[in-house]
């Protein structure tokens, strides 16, 4: 969900790697070679798997595979669902390496995520020159798919909403909900916090709120020197990190110098095993599924395949990307006569409905951007037991 300088070499280092696999006679072989629809396709989900974020990875993770697991053979696809570890802390380069092994593998169609922001940004153009699409069930940074200057390819598509939305939904609710005064905005030198803070920032400005900005790198782990400087009277401080566990750090910190702001985060900040201060927000892409009727059979058979574990919001999405994943790698299979090219699956992405979508309603891409239509953020509180309460 780093510097400058570093922002600049991982452009660098997407356009280096981009204009090497257009020019590759090896990569442009594999990008139109068609595959054999009987044969095992390759699905990678690119997310972080290590590192502070890492139970992003284990959360999409566990639900990208039943999703595999209980829709290619309903589609007639026999498909081995793979994991690409991104740690959030490494950067650019681990993303790059990835991106050149899948498109080098002829068995891979389209990929899953990259789930932040930043590796999208970095390896989109990779994988459009090679004709793959990428599905994110994570990736919100606004610029990926709006602006002039789009950071995503049309290769990127993501079925969560950007900080286009989440950015205004949680602003307005500190505005309309809590009637706050004065909020404190912190971004970690990073895509996905700069891009979230400066959307919720703009919003609250025009309101007339009082904000303030803090700023530090993404392998901060101590925040005290920080909460010093949150004004006695702040009502909130807005931290949209992806290392929920830095969440509670931050929380427990302003309480133990006498602060009265609540942390608010964003959807990176959103784990009840590891961000459970009361009395906290956190506002993510996907509803508590568990509410949804028609998602029971999902969600039991989900609970027998990982016992013990809990249903939280960023396990959909990746059930979700899965399920649009494997639809257009159906379709092309149908068009191909039984053979399917990475061509014909990013084109069949856009034609992809899904009716009883697991986030509920139905599903279908917006005309506007390779984002989902009607897509919506949610808010949550954190009750005194640690669980999150849906207030928004």
């Amino acid at each position: 969900m780093k510097k400058a300088i570093g922002l600049a070499l991982a452009v660098l280092a997407t356009t280096v790697v981009a204009a090497s696999a257009q020019g590759s006679p090896k990569v442009a072989a594999v990008a139109t070679a068609g595959v054999n629809c009987k044969s095992t396709i390759t699905l990678p989900l690119v997310t972080p798997v290590t590192g502070g974020a890492g139970f992003l990875g284990a959360e999409q993770g566990s639900w990208a595979k039943y999703a595999v697991k209980t829709l290619a053979p309903k589609l007639g696809l026999k498909v081995k669902f793979v994991l690409g570890d991104t740690p959030v802390e490494q950067g650019a380069a681990v993303t790059q390496t990835l991106a050149q092994k899948y498109i080098g593998d002829k068995s891979v169609l389209v990929v899953l995520g990259p789930s932040t922001s930043g590796a999208v940004a970095a390896s989109s153009k990779t994988y459009f020159q090679a004709k793959i699409a990428h599905i994110s069930p994570s990736a919100t940074r606004t610029s990926l798919t709006k602006g002039n200057a789009k950071e995503a390819t049309p290769a990127f598509f993501r079925v969560v909403p950007g900080d286009y939305i989440q950015g205004p939904t949680d602003a307005n609710y500190m505005i309309k909900a809590l009637k706050v005064k004065k909020v404190v905005l912190l971004d970690f030198q990073e895509p996905y916090s700069v891009s979230l803070s400066d959307a919720v920032e703009g919003v609250l400005k025009k309101a007339g709120v009082s904000t303030s900005r803090l700023s530090t790198a993404n392998t901060t782990t101590d925040y005290s020197s920080l909460v010093t400087k949150v004004p006695s009277d702040a009502d909130i401080v807005f931290f949209p990190t992806q290392k929920p566990g830095d969440a509670q750090t931050f929380a427990q910190q302003l309480i133990e110098q006498g602060k009265k702001a609540k942390v608010f985060g964003g959807d990176g900040s959103n784990d009840s095993s590891a961000f459970k201060a009361a009395g906290s927000y956190v506002s993510n892409f996907a509803p508590d599924i568990t509410g949804i009727a028609a998602d029971a059979a999902i969600i039991s058979g989900w609970k027998k395949d990982n016992p013990g574990k809990s249903v939280g919001s960023f396990g959909p999405p990746s059930y979700g990307a899965t399920q649009v994943a494997l639809t257009a790698i159906k379709l092309a299979c149908v068009q191909g006569h039984g053979t399917a090219t990475r061509q014909a699956v990013l084109r069949n992405i856009k034609k992809v409905k899904i009716n009883n979508w697991i986030l509920g309603g139905q599903f279908r891409w917006s005309t506007k951007s390779n984002d989902p239509l009607n897509a919506k953020f949610y808010i949550f509180q954190i009750q005194s037991n640690g669980s999150y309460k849906l207030v928004g």
